[in-house]
């Protein structure tokens, strides 16, 4: 089909690339493709028109329906032709359109007539095209051709019915399940490619029933495999039964372990790599059972292959990661191979000895990875400089030439992301081995000396007025912060002096000197630099003599800002200049709501720059800082769920007003934002009227009002509810808004005395079930069902009703759920009519659950559904299937 890319000309260095198809456009294809309605067909000049228009659909062009209808009908008159090759390319471009199903009836006479075809060539193709193509009514009619062509002697039709086999699986399950026997058959044929194919069919129509699984594993095991991939997949569906047993085979040897280690010995190399491999994956390998798998990938180590070597180093990587003493015997092989000529083997090499290694080895690998690092792109040496990181925190003792190592490497070329890692590693080996710390700081100054990178510039400097007044003779750090004022772009500028001032409180002996530098600042061309030079001369006072700085300065400096930073800019431009100064303590605290996630994960311990040692909190914890500083709530316990803010007003209205849900146990707290947009007005007293009228379960205990709304500056008001302890309430709320508006003189920006009491409707408000649960995915679906208890599960079925698609109901009851996806089950293959959906979530009282739902099209639109669920309490799996029931 398409031709690689070749040159026009070779002598021509700036020629452009060729490629034939290089210009087309479809109009013009569809013009040639009235070629198909000629009375003589032209084969060679048909199948040119055909790979053109799969080159076109393959680079994403769109056909209309018209457009793709009238290609189609063209497509279809080529069956009249005899040509093999031109048949060929028919029955691809039958497959790339996809028919609707009143087309579908055009071709299905050809496409069954060469099914029954005595050319092999015919039949395994047109095999693929009705399965694709095809719906459940016409798959009844074919399911005796296809039962015949899975068995059939020509290995090419019989491996054609089993692939459209493992397709049909996904969209009529039962229909396939009923070949167990002619696919059992097929296992047992001599063609590799067939044996492969079945093999992956008949696991796949027993996935589900773990006894079937191990009696295949069981039968196979015993030698009736010839095929090498094959065989590939059977150690995979070991692998698979040996972690499902692993539990409930506490003692003992595992079972098929020897199955495993007789692979070893394979003749076929990709059987051995797979073998191998498993073994290096079993859960809690020993050494004992390792020690075969880490020889023979030793073995590969020293192939002529390269793609041998680099699954072996590979594999050994991962290895070295929990079991590096077992690796340690391939180190003079992986020596070898850091002059691979792939780079990709040659950084996997260098990263494993750099696991594996022992502190006497160090030096030597270092010598052999400085002539390494020049020869590969900026993402292989990423990797290198992490895995010296580890080193170095596993080898204390010899950060002195591992440090030499990454600031020689941080002088060379290199890209942004590149340099980042160096300059984290190095953070991270500060703030880890004391003793790095000096020459660790001396080493970044030198870097910034010379560095193109603007953030990385202010991220060293900040750092540095952090650590730099720390170490024994802090003045050498001074020269390289002060250059910077000079030689850098404003932003720099301003880290610099910021880092100055830091100097300047924490050593009271150089306050004199930060001082003069400090003066000379404020004659800098840009306003910020100016700004901050004059703030931190007011700052640490006394004229620059050697005096004490106060803890109150030094707070300012180095403590973080407990205000909002966006409060800060609103109060900052509402400010009018007076004899009054501004005060800081005016600022409000309260946080003002962005519509972020709901929950975020819990943050990891920072590394590098990137990450201060105390970092702002999550938008949850701000909530519950925020509602705990509120006495009428402070006793509501611990916050369980903050929803995502939900919008009262329309866009462009007076007032903006959305609203955040907080659960609590036993209470719902509303959090009303709301922002005046008209600047002629100032709110006062505001609060929100919430009638619960149609919410039978929840009690209003408490409100908290907005005591003053001024024109664009976000506040917030609370009405609090009382619910029965635990349990899922929901209704619907209606909101009124209700304020004392008053006038305000645009000239002077003062507000009347008097004003008038005013009201605003607000959209209605509803607590849903899906409030009640947080969003909280797992890993591996699989494990942690059958590790829930299944005296806690419940199961029944529903009917959804008509949809739009199967794809639509399954969105509906993840909303009405409020669960997290797990394993990508929320995407619905197009043209299914059947679903497996998986989710998992907490639900209030911190109660872990998974669901599993089965979706199946019942009839033309109708959706039926299977619920099966498994939680820690039965009570929550009941709640669950009420919440489906009632919605």
């Amino acid at each position: 089909m398409a031709q690689p890319l070749v040159k026009k000309d070779d002598d021509r260095d700036d020629e452009a690339d060729y490629s034939p198809f290089l210009g087309i456009e479809k109009g013009a294809v569809l013009q040639e493709a009235r070629v198909f309605n000629d009375p003589q067909l032209d084969p060679r000049r048909c199948s040119q028109v055909i790979t053109k228009l799969l080159y076109l659909l393959n680079q994403g062009e769109t056909f209309t329906k018209v457009e793709a209808t009238e290609v189609f009908f063209a497509v279809t008159k080529l069956f009249q032709s005899k040509d093999i090759g031109l048949r060929r390319m028919v029955y691809v471009m039958i497959k790339e359109l996809s028919p609707s199903a009143d087309e579908v009836i055009i071709v299905t006479s050809s496409l069954m007539k060469d099914m029954t075809s005595k050319t092999d060539m015919y039949r395994a193709n047109a095999i693929r095209v009705l399965c694709r193509i095809t719906d459940g009514t016409l798959l009844t009619q074919i399911e005796r051709y296809l039962k015949q062509a899975i068995v059939d002697k020509n290995p090419v039709v019989a491996s054609a019915a089993l692939v459209s086999g493992i397709h049909l699986l996904q969209t009529n399950p039962e229909i396939v399940k009923r070949w167990s026997n002619e696919v059992q058959e097929a296992v047992q044929s001599r063609a590799a490619l067939v044996q492969f194919h079945a093999l992956a069919l008949l696991h796949q129509i027993r996935q589900n029933d773990r006894l079937a699984v191990n009696k295949l594993v069981s039968s196979l095991t015993k030698g009736s495999v010839r095929s090498p991939l094959a065989q590939c997949l059977l150690i995979r569906y070991t692998s698979q039964v040996i972690r499902e047993s692993a539990n409930n085979n506490q003692a003992g040897d595992r079972p098929f372990y020897d199955f495993l280690e007789g692979c070893l010995r394979h003749k076929a190399e990709m059987v051995i790599f797979e073998a191998a491999r498993a073994i290096t994956e079993l859960n809690g390998v020993t050494s004992r059972e390792l020690t075969p798998a880490i020889t023979v990938l030793q073995l590969f180590l020293s192939s002529s292959k390269p793609v041998l070597r680099f699954a072996a180093v590979r594999t050994l990587n991962k290895v070295a990661m929990t079991h590096p003493m077992a690796v340690t015997n391939c180190n003079i092989d992986m020596e070898s191979l850091i002059s691979d000529q792939n780079r990709s083997i040659a950084t996997l090499a260098i990263t494993t000895l750099l696991k594996t290694g022992n502190e006497s080895s160090v030096d030597r690998l270092m010598k052999q990875i400085t002539n390494f690092m020049s020869d590969i792109a900026d993402e292989f040496k990423i990797v290198v400089v992490e895995a010296i990181r580890s080193l170095c925190l596993k080898f204390p003792l010899k950060h002195r030439s591992l440090m030499n190592f990454l600031s020689n490497i941080l002088r060379e070329e290199g890209g942004f992301e590149y340099k980042k890692a160096i300059v984290d590693s190095i953070v991270i080996l500060i703030r880890d081995i004391p003793e790095a710390k000096e020459s660790g700081l001396l080493h970044l100054c030198e870097f910034i000396e010379d560095c193109e990178f603007t953030y990385l510039s202010t991220q060293i400097l900040h750092f540095l007025g952090i650590e730099g007044p720390k170490t024994s003779d802090p003045s050498k750090y001074i020269r390289y912060i002060y250059n910077r004022v000079h030689l850098e772009n404003a932003t720099v500028r301003a880290g610099a002096v910021s880092t100055l001032a830091k100097f300047g409180a924490m050593v009271d002996t150089l306050k004199p000197r930060v001082f003069v530098l400090l003066r000379r600042c404020l004659f800098d061309n840009d306003d910020e630099v100016r700004d901050r030079a004059t703030l931190y001369i007011n700052t640490l006072g006394g004229d620059g003599a050697v005096v004490e700085t106060g803890e109150d300065v030094k707070e300012f400096l180095f403590g973080s800002l407990d205000i909002p930073l966006v409060n800060l800019e609103n109060s900052l431009k509402n400010y009018e200049p007076s004899e009054e100064s501004f005060d800081i303590n005016s600022v409000p605290k309260e946080v003002k709501t962005q519509p972020l996630a709901e929950k975020k994960a819990p943050g990891k311990k920072p590394t590098g720059l990137g990450a201060s040692p105390a970092g702002p909190p999550s938008t949850v914890d701000a909530y519950e800082k925020l509602l705990s500083s509120i006495p009428e709530f402070a006793n509501f316990g611990k916050l369980f769920k903050s929803s995502a803010p939900v919008e009262l007003t329309e866009a462009e209205t007076e007032y903006a007003v959305n609203v955040v849900k907080h659960i609590f146990d036993g209470h719902v707290v509303f959090q009303y934002n709301c922002t005046n947009t008209i600047p002629e007005q100032l709110l006062e007293n505001v609060t929100v009227i919430v009638d619960a009228s149609e919410a039978e379960e929840f009690a209003e205990v408490a409100s908290k009002p907005l005591r003053s709304l001024p024109y664009d500056s976000p506040g917030q008001t609370f009405v609090a509810f009382e619910k029965p302890e635990g349990v899922p309430a929901v209704g619907k709320f209606s909101n009124m808004l209700r304020f004392i508006v008053k006038e305000v003189d645009p000239s002077t920006g003062e507000a009347e005395d008097d004003g008038v009491e005013d009201e605003y409707q607000l959209e209605e408000l509803e607590v849903v079930a899906a409030d009640y649960m947080l969003k909280v995915g797992v890993s591996n679906f699989r494990n942690a069902w059958e590790t829930m208890d299944a005296d806690c599960e419940r199961v029944d079925e529903y009917g959804l009703g008509p949809r739009e698609s199967l794809a639509e109901a399954v969105n509906a009851v993840i909303n009405l759920l409020g669960m997290q996806p797990c394993e990508g089950t929320e995407v619905v293959p197009n043209n299914s009519r059947s679903h497996t959906c998986l989710l998992s979530g907490v639900y209030i009282g911190n109660v872990k659950v998974l669901v599993r739902l089965q979706f199946g099209l019942d009839g033309p639109k109708d959706v039926a559904m299977k619920l099966a669920v498994r939680s820690e309490d039965e009570a929550v799996s009941d709640a669950i299937h009420e919440i489906v029931a009632s919605g």
